[in-house]
């Protein structure tokens, strides 16, 4: 299987990661215009799991190749406390989702399910109350999700979230998987469990770690687990993910963000606009397998890319 991962990852990226095994921020720029940001001093960010590290790493050297002086500040733990950082001042950019924006930052109750839609009420409301700029969003959609191996899918014929409640029900001794942000947050477990109408009593849920969701309900240790939809090893682990059929989850498509008042504010969405119009659901899924599957740093995935797609040499 995970040759088959190799083959994917290269045929799709064009990285020849294998010739890379050394990445820093000293980066030669290709079609990024190498004096953008000349001068610039400036902190990038972003959250810890796998996608969000990737994200960030992309957008450290894409600025770095434009001309400013990148400090990584990636891997901060949270998406509350990540959006602080930027809101303080402590980082000047980094990569989040709209439909976490429209949920747990502004706190809206129901989701908008047009991608665009959703987009243009986040950016509006964010300028305006809490002066954030929103760059264009990317086409990837790394929605939450619930799945369950292939194996459970067939047996008990659970195929969506509707089905998940009525086999709850039936069964109160099974076990759910999620990650801790998820057990919390509005547009995660708690909002979940009331827009679908059951109730999970504290011992049927399991809180892990970032990522290992998927070797738990692979394993069998879960029955269901929360996972990301753009994440690789829900293929390479053969799990099944359950509809959606009430529309709970929004989009959550990517899109840098900055603060209105920083003078490279505008100048960085301006550098990052190309890379993230490439950012799909199909390439975020594989460069996600790169780092998740295949074990390579995000970095050094993140300049194959850049490297492939012309924007740095």
């Amino acid at each position: 299987m995970r040759g088959v991962v190799v083959v994917l990852g290269l045929a799709l990226t064009g990285c020849a990661l294998a010739d890379d095994p050394d990445t820093t921020t000293d980066v030669d720029a290709g079609s990024v215009n190498p004096s953008a940001l000349d001068g610039a001093s400036l902190n990038v960010g972003s959250k810890q799991f796998d996608e969000q590290l990737l994200l960030g790493q992309l957008t450290i050297q894409m600025l770095a190749a434009a001309g400013a002086e990148v400090t990584d500040d990636t891997d901060i733990q949270g998406s509350t406390a990540t959006r602080q950082a930027l809101l303080r001042g402590d980082i000047d950019v980094y990569y989040d989702y709209t439909g976490t924006a429209w949920t747990t930052y502004l706190g809206h109750p129901s989701s908008i399910q047009d991608p665009t839609e959703l987009y243009e009420a986040v950016a509006a409301e964010d300028r305006r109350k809490n002066g954030l700029v929103w760059g264009e969003p990317a086409a990837f959609d790394n929605r939450y999700a619930i799945a369950v191996t292939e194996e459970f899918a067939e047996r008990t014929s659970v195929a969506t979230l509707s089905d998940m409640r009525d086999h709850l029900a039936a069964h109160p001794d099974v076990a759910v998987c999620v990650e801790a942000e998820f057990a919390s947050r509005p547009d995660g477990l708690p909002g979940l469990a009331a827009a679908y109408g059951f109730a999970l009593p504290d011992p049927a849920v399991t809180t892990v770690d970032t990522g290992r969701v998927y070797q738990q309900v692979d394993s069998g240790r879960c029955d269901f687990g929360e996972v990301f939809t753009t994440d690789g090893r829900i293929r390479i682990y053969g799990l099944a993910v359950l509809v959606d059929d009430r529309g709970f989850f929004p989009p959550y498509n990517g899109a840098p963000v900055v603060r209105a008042e920083d003078p490279a504010g505008q100048a960085m969405l301006e550098v990052l606009a190309p890379l993230t119009a490439t950012l799909t659901t199909e390439v975020m899924t594989e460069l996600n397998t790169d780092v998740s599957v295949r074990g390579f740093r995000p970095e050094r995935v993140a300049r194959g890319y850049l490297r492939a797609e012309g924007f740095i040499e």
